[in-house]
């Protein structure tokens, strides 16, 4: 019988830590305070200030209806979307001072999100993170932000002018029939803002502890009706990290990165999106020299509207990456793909999208000493297409949505991923939904082809035979507006993994171990988000994940090393963030965040706080101080102990002019 174990025992954190858990307590309870007595409080300070920008003249009820593509790849309103998925706004993004993505993402209380140390981040849901975590997809416009290596995110070079963010979609649970291999814990999806939004000009300038020095303009204009553009450049140069005993990390770094976009309305049904963009940057590191790295990446987008419920698209796009990581290894890296959908209404009460995409990886390396992918050059190919069908009853309480993506990948041949979904609405603010999906992670170069060193002998030697890791997973969940202003969501969910990756010594000690798929695994837990809106001055938001994770060896696997480090997880991260703005020209946005021990890394238990005090002297300037981790000198979020780094605190001053 499935259990969920939903205890929150107090932490065993310390002198100096119960010290740190008083000083923000009060925010704690004063939180709490404020969702049951704000109402009347507001109603004696006034109905507060206009709204600054357009999301937030919007009622909570409206924000739930904001559109989101992530769960069937089409729009549909939040509030009628059947899976574990959470919206951060342009406004959000904008009033939380996120420097980059990463950052931004720390908003989500359903992601774990762990700084490694100054350009490294760990991003998960559901459990399994680590250094190198292969069971997320992260896109940006519709273009998959993923490495080939080790089927994950390379997060220090995935930036873009935050400002130019309308939105970020994080969906936490499986994905994989609509978005293919990789999306088994969760999808995040970031949009940018057409071009026509970000009109004239944006200057930004910014200093602190740790952001050292920040850097950003952007113009956009029309060159003919329904024909506009935007270009910007930014530059961002970060201080290090420390060790735990406060030495210099030797980490800084610094990126610069410039870029495009146009869209072309050219009638009422027929839209073009080009967009490129273009990076370099060094990162520093303790010994071997400095990490340079350098890339470019240009999409295209042709979307035609032949009703309200019966579009197509087709996208391109070309990324090329190019890594050097002295005395580790070089790469460079070009994908191409192509994708194309087609979104049609099937009968009245039906729903029917397919569609199909390819990609192309064109992998070249120079191997050093220490390990290497064998061959150094790979060409490899993706051939994927999917089908879903959603039809509701007749008096639209019921909705059911099947789905199966066929996806050919170049190691183990054609595999399946199918979902099913139910969805009850008893009112037009209130509904269930369940689901039931099967999802992929297929085999990257580091599970076929990674040798340590880079000639024989080997002490590991690829993994000829690894497949796919496989998950089932269950979920359920609940949305609802209880009242007006309140709006929260509940999603429990069961995952079952099988052929997890492992690392099986050989019988005859003289000869190299293999990747294999010797382990199981599973996780379980719940998601809980609660907003609270009573006026257009005042925002609470409340999330709170439990989970439990675990992975163990199969039978006759002899694994000792993959089973302890393949879930990196706290068992519990929560955080409470309260928005006011006092006037028209000045509001005030905190965030505290409890995040537990991560057992198996030994990695302690840690509370914080970040704070963003804006003011507007004009309507088109904005003064801005930020301060991050206010609570310790430093601390650890991720790694193992001997080389741990931790994270500072920071206080940051920035300006935005926009003209």
């Amino acid at each position: 019988m499935l259990q969920f174990n939903f205890s929150c025992p107090l932490p065993a954190l310390g002198a100096h830590g119960w010290l740190r858990w008083c000083w923000s307590a009060p925010l704690w309870l004063g939180g709490l305070l404020l969702v049951t007595t704000v109402p009347g409080l507001c109603q004696l300070a006034g109905s507060g200030s206009p709204a600054i920008s357009s999301y937030k003249k919007l009622s909570l009820a409206q924000l739930m209806d904001i559109e989101v593509t992530s769960v069937s790849r089409r729009p549909e309103p939040l509030s009628d979307a059947a899976s574990a998925v959470q919206v951060l706004t342009a406004d959000e993004i904008h009033r939380s001072g996120a420097t980059g993505i990463p950052s931004a993402l720390r908003l989500f209380p359903n992601l774990h999100v762990a700084r490694i140390d100054a350009r490294q981040w760990a991003v998960a849901a559901r459990g399994f993170n680590n250094t190198t975590t292969n069971k997320l997809l992260v896109q940006l416009d519709g273009r998959t932000l993923y490495t080939p290596l080790f089927a994950g995110v390379f997060w220090d070079v995935q930036d873009t002018l935050m400002e130019d963010v309308e939105r970020i979609e994080v969906i936490s649970g499986p994905g994989a029939t609509q978005w293919g291999s990789n999306a088994v814990n969760g999808v995040i999806n970031i949009t940018t803002k057409p071009a026509r939004d970000t009109q004239g000009g944006l200057l930004q300038g910014g200093m602190g502890s740790e952001l050292q020095l920040a850097g950003a303009a952007r113009y956009g204009g029309t060159v003919a009706p329904g024909l506009y553009y935007r270009v910007y450049g930014k530059h961002t140069q970060w201080d290090g990290s420390v060790t735990p005993r406060g030495a210099a990390g030797g980490d800084d770094w610094d990126l610069s990165q410039g870029g495009f976009r146009v869209d072309w309305e050219r009638t009422t049904n027929d839209e073009f999106t080009f967009q490129g963009d273009i990076y370099r940057g060094v990162f520093g590191q303790p010994s071997n020299g400095d990490i340079r790295v350098k890339g470019s990446n240009l999409l295209g987008r042709w979307t035609r509207r032949f009703a309200a419920d019966a579009t197509t698209s087709l996208q391109f796009y070309h990324d090329y990456t190019h890594r050097m990581i002295p005395g580790v290894i070089t790469e460079r890296l070009a994908i191409d793909d192509v994708d194309f959908q087609h979104q049609l209404p099937s009968g009245e009460r039906h729903q029917f999208m397919w569609g199909a995409s390819y990609r192309q990886m064109e992998d070249r390396l120079e191997n050093a000493e220490a390990l290497a992918f064998l061959p150094a050059r790979a060409t490899r190919r993706w051939v994927s297409g999917f089908v879903q069908n959603e039809w509701r009853t007749a008096d639209g309480e019921w909705r059911y949505t099947a789905g199966v993506k066929a996806e050919r990948n170049p190691y183990t041949g054609t595999e399946f991923q199918p979902t099913f979904r139910v969805a009850r609405r008893w009112t037009e603010r209130q509904m269930a939904w369940g689901a039931i999906s099967r999802a992929l992670r297929t085999p990257s170069r580091i599970d076929r082809e990674f040798f340590v060193p880079a000639e024989p002998p080997y002490l590991v030697a690829g993994g000829p035979d690894f497949v796919s890791e496989k998950l089932i997973a269950y979920e359920l969940g609940y949305r609802a507006e209880p009242r007006s202003g309140l709006a929260l969501s509940l999603a429990a969910f069961f995952h079952d993994y099988d052929d997890l990756r492992s690392l099986e010594p050989a019988d005859d000690p003289a000869e190299p171990a293999q990747i294999a798929n010797g382990l199981v695994g599973s996780s379980h837990g719940a998601e809980l988000n609660v907003t609270y809106r009573p006026n257009e001055s005042w925002r609470i938001r409340f999330g709170y994940t439990e989970q439990r994770v675990k992975s163990e060896v199969k039978p006759g696997s002899r694994d000792q090393i993959s089973v302890r480090s393949q879930s990196l997880d706290p068992d519990r991260y929560l955080q409470l963030g309260i928005s006011h703005d006092f006037s028209t020209n000045l509001s005030f946005d905190v965030t505290t965040r409890h995040v537990s021990r991560i057992a198996n890394h030994e990695v302690p238990a840690y509370v914080e706080l970040d704070f963003r005090l804006s003011w507007r002297p004009r309507a088109d300037l904005e003064l801005a101080l930020r301060g991050r981790n206010l609570l310790d000198r430093s601390h650890p979020e991720f790694g193992a102990t001997a080389s741990r780094r931790e994270v500072q605190r920071n206080v940051h001053g920035s300006f935005t002019w926009r003209f």
